[in-house]
Parts: C-alpha cells; structure tokens; sequence
C-alpha cells in the first residue's frame, strides 16, 4: 500500500516511490524544490511535476549561482517559456531566493546545515494512519519561514516550506501502512 494521495498517475507515483520524504543533504536538489515548490504556490504539485523538466534547463540545473545572475533580459525570457509557470512575481522571487540561498550557504557552509538544524539535524517521524492527519504546517516550518523570510526569501511561507520539508526528508510523513513508511525511516 501507498499514500493515497499521489493517486495513480505514474509521474506522481514515481514521485511518491522515489523521492517524497527521502532525507536530502543536496544543496543543489534543495534549491530544486525551493524553485518548484514557490512556483507551485496556488496550483497543484502535480502540474510543477509535469513541468519540472522544463524547469531544469530553463533555471540551468537548479545552480543557485547561475540562477542569482538572471538578469531582466533572463527574465523576460522566461516569462516567454511556455514549458514553466509564467508567473512574474514567482519568477522574480525565484532569483532573489538563488541571491539569499547563497548568502545562507556562506553563513552556514550549506543550505543543507542550515535547514536541517530546523529539525535538530534528524528526520522527524510522523506516526500518521491516513493522509487526513498530515499538518498542512508545522511550528518547525513556521520557525524556518520566519527566519527565510527575515534573510530575505520571497514565496516561502510556513505551508509551502511543510511541504518542502516533506519532500526532502527532514520529516517522513508517509502514512504508516505505506510501504514507503519504513524505508525512508531506515534510509536517512
């Protein structure tokens, strides 16, 4: 048995499989869900996984510092993709977060030391029977979005940084009847 949220299309499937709650210490795949998940903000995660290869090689494999030096000409430029969420402000911020991630990642020698110290440098363990008991937020992800948003990050509120957190492992809220379940928990 899996969460039965990710349904039964294969994208989100696989998703599920492979990746949603795998502990990350990936800088570079951080920035990854950082950009997709603020570009998600208002529509479902579904349609950000069916663009997320687009994503890719428009913001240059999710490399913070290629991204940081996107200038107005970039910008409109990827405000033309059609392969990506055309949001202005969702772009905008996207660059401006690459410009903070990076200052963080000086700060802290990694974004990945950064985030996880939000969660006492271990994954946290949901003991969930049924999607209905996840938070859509958490008092760690409201602590992590006050201080993102005090460093100056931009689309990052404490529901979209939960499902970042979920995403990359700091917490594994597979439901516990999935088979998923347990091997996140033994994979950190």
């Amino acid at each position: 048995m899996r969460c039965s949220w990710c349904g039964d299309n294969p994208l989100y499937v696989k998703y599920h499989d492979e990746e949603w709650g795998v502990p990350v210490y990936d800088d570079r795949i951080h920035f990854e869900f950082l950009v997709l998940e603020s570009a998600q903000a208002g529509l479902s995660w579904l349609t950000v996984l069916k663009k997320r290869e687009n994503y890719r090689k428009a913001y240059e494999d999710f490399d913070p510092k290629i991204v940081a030096e996107f200038d107005q000409e970039k910008i409109e430029e990827l405000m033309e993709n059609e392969g990506i969420i055309r949001n202005r402000k969702k772009i905008e911020a996207s660059v401006n977060n690459a410009r903070v991630f990076m200052e963080i990642q000086r700060e802290f020698g990694s974004f990945s030391s950064y985030i996880w110290s939000f969660v006492g440098g271990k994954q946290l363990v949901s003991c969930n029977e049924s999607i209905e008991e996840l938070p859509a937020k958490t008092p760690q992800s409201e602590a992590l979005a006050k201080d993102m948003k005090k460093r100056g990050f931009k689309f990052l509120g404490p529901v979209i940084l939960y499902s970042h957190m979920q995403a990359t492992g700091l917490v594994n809220d597979h439901i516990i009847s999935c088979f998923r379940y347990k091997e996140v928990s033994e994979s950190k």
